[in-house]
């Protein structure tokens, strides 16, 4: 399972309702640099339209041309001459608009490129407590779903919007200029298309936006029992687990079903209106024509410029859909670009360049907003010694942790390292000092070789990676494999918890960090495995400053010092054999665990 959460569904991080035009108005500025391609995109789109616009007026007059001519003296060189024209304009509108097309896809692509390195980068800069509070699936919709539907959406949202627009205003300023009349007849036939594309875009918004939070659940809840399948079959949750699903899942599907529904109502609808419009505008004609006030010519002029004049409705309603998606998902990543970061700590340059391993904790105060977890905490640790921590589950032994390479600042006391203040370093050298094995083990897609000497700090030799494999009783397991160290490992890989344990120890001894801590590092080994670990651990921990967090009490009986935590304080310290001659609350803890034995 990812994360510390196992409650009932997905918890949301917090986001700000935000309406249409905020998060396009957001949009547009974060796009602020590619403003001149912008608009330089905006420009051939309007005068691709405009050029395009000037052919029915033309064919109007060839029309006219053709028709004395049936009854008298055609005008062959006429015709031809405003043929070959149309054929320049037309084709001078097409290659605009392809400049235009390339122009914006590139600015969009771009977009959704330097969203993503920003989410990413934002990634590392957010606290812990974050992703305590989110699902890694919620996270990765953001990444993948949201973003992709900006870079798709955005590109065909602003070029056909640009071009409609202008197609529409265009045709209403050249129909009126033709003959106002039949300009009336199609604007008046037309007019309820826009009242309805407007009703339904201010009501359709918010499905499209509860659609993004709603496959943002549904990624969380699927990527949530993928990775606990076992936990959740071995305890007959499938019945739970459907069920949760089927209710997202529902959610989904009126969400998805409302913003398809209400913005598919669009097109069909101003078809109509366009058919409507086309009728309207052949009867007027032909009663003018009639009438002798129009030439045919005019009608069928006007039947292209109605033509042109409905087309931008149905594609402004194709258009809106779209923007709503993108403004959609704009507000999500917004969303998560806003979330509150850790403090900027750029100005800060105190570096521990020789490391000695002092280790200090000074009535050291921490809690998870009003409640306090760690009351208190005092310790001074010698370079070179091997502390172990250890109590009661919820005692606050990984919180110390987190504290130690800080993961979290302490609320009030302070931690020193050769007597300087962590908070007065910059957490990225705070990290430096330390590595870590934990109790969830985490290995990448990538060789065996890649995940032993991930992130090394110097050029780790074939030897020295044999010499660690040994150690830590890896080595005959890697020779077993087909392409040894270069044997390709992933999430998925069919190895044993103790095998991925045992990585994991071996990238710690290959690393050059000065302190160590190891997290319930053997919790995942069996019991031969754990004497060959804790040989290898003990030489790995020779000349470091190591914490260790354990349970099993008789893996740490070498410590040099042994401090007991209850309820977030230290209740007692000393060695092994000092406690348990203390009888105190070590020795029962430590007793306890053989009492079963007996």
């Amino acid at each position: 399972m990812s994360g510390p959460r196992h409650g009932r569904g997905p918890r949301m991080p917090t986001e700000k309702a935000n309406d249409f035009g905020k998060a396009w108005g957001r949009l547009f500025g974060y796009m602020h640099r590619y403003r001149i391609a912008i608009a330089a995109a905006v420009v051939m789109a309007c005068i691709g339209t405009v050029l395009t616009l000037l052919g029915p007026n033309m064919l109007s007059d060839m029309t006219d041309l053709i028709q004395e001519g049936i009854f008298g003296t055609m005008d062959l060189e006429a015709v031809v001459s405003i043929a070959l024209t149309l054929v320049v304009i037309y084709a001078t509108s097409s290659i605009l608009t392809f400049l235009q097309q390339y122009i914006m896809t590139t600015v969009s692509q771009r977009t959704a490129y330097s969203f993503r390195r920003d989410i990413s980068g934002k990634i590392n800069r957010l606290p812990l407590r974050y992703f305590d509070s989110s699902t890694t699936g919620d996270v990765m919709s953001r990444v993948t779903n949201d973003v992709d539907t900006v870079g798709q959406s955005m590109n065909q949202s602003i070029s056909t919007l640009v071009t409609s627009v202008t197609l529409l205003f265009g045709s209403i300023i050249m129909m009126i200029w033709t003959n106002w009349v039949m300009a009336a007849t199609a604007i008046l036939s037309s007019l309820l298309g826009f009242v309805f594309v407007f009703i339904v875009m201010s009501r359709s918004q918010k499905y499209f936006t509860r659609q993004q939070k709603d496959l943002g659940r549904m990624n969380g809840h699927v990527e949530e029992i993928y990775t606990g399948q076992k936990i959740m079959k071995a305890y007959g949750g499938e019945d739970s687990a459907r069920k949760e699903f089927d209710g997202i899942n529902d959610d989904l599907f009126r969400s998805n079903f409302m913003s398809q529904f209400l913005s598919g109502m669009m097109q069909p609808f101003m078809n109509f209106i366009g058919n409507f419009g086309y009728v309207m505008v052949c009867i007027v004609g032909a009663v003018m024509y009639v009438g002798g006030s129009i030439s045919f010519g005019t009608i069928v002029a006007f039947m292209v410029y109605v033509r042109l004049f409905t087309q931008p409705l149905t594609q402004l309603a194709q258009a809106f859909s779209s923007m709503q998606s993108v403004a959609a998902s704009a507000e999500r990543i917004f969303a998560f670009l806003d979330e509150r970061e850790m403090e900027d700590e750029s100005e800060k340059n105190v570096r521990i360049d020789d490391v000695k391993g002092h280790v200090e904790c000074k009535d050291v105060h921490f809690g998870y907003g009003d409640r306090e977890i760690i009351h208190g905490f005092s310790a001074d640790i010698q370079p070179g010694q091997k502390v172990a921590i250890v109590g009661p589950t919820g005692a606050g032994k990984t919180t110390m942790v987190n504290l130690l390479m800080r993961f979290y600042d302490v609320k009030s006391g302070d931690i020193l390292i050769d007597g300087v203040s962590v908070n007065r370093m910059r957490r990225e050298d705070v990290h430096d000092l330390f590595c870590m094995v934990l109790q969830d083990t985490w290995l990448f897609e990538g060789t065996i070789r890649e995940n032993i000497v991930y992130n090394s700090r110097e050029t780790v030799t074939d030897e020295r990676l044999d010499e660690v494999c040994r150690a830590v009783g890896l080595h005959h397991f890697i020779e077993t494999l087909p392409n040894g160290y270069d044997t390709v490992l992933g999430d998925n890989a069919t190895l044993s918890a103790g095998q991925r344990q045992q990585i994991t120890i071996a990238r710690a001894m290959v690393d050059g960090s000065p302190l160590l801590i190891l997290d319930e590092a053997t919790s995942s080994v069996d019991t031969m495995t754990e004497k060959v670990i804790q040989d290898a651990m003990d030489r790995l921990t020779e000349g470091r400053t190591s914490f260790v967090i354990a349970h099993r009490l008789s893996t740490i009986r070498n410590s040099d010092l042994i401090l007991v935590m209850r309820d977030g304080n230290i209740v007692e310290q000393g060695t092994h054999d000092e406690l348990l001659e203390k009888g105190g609350f070590y020795a029962d803890l430590y007793n306890s665990q053989f009492e079963d034995m007996e």
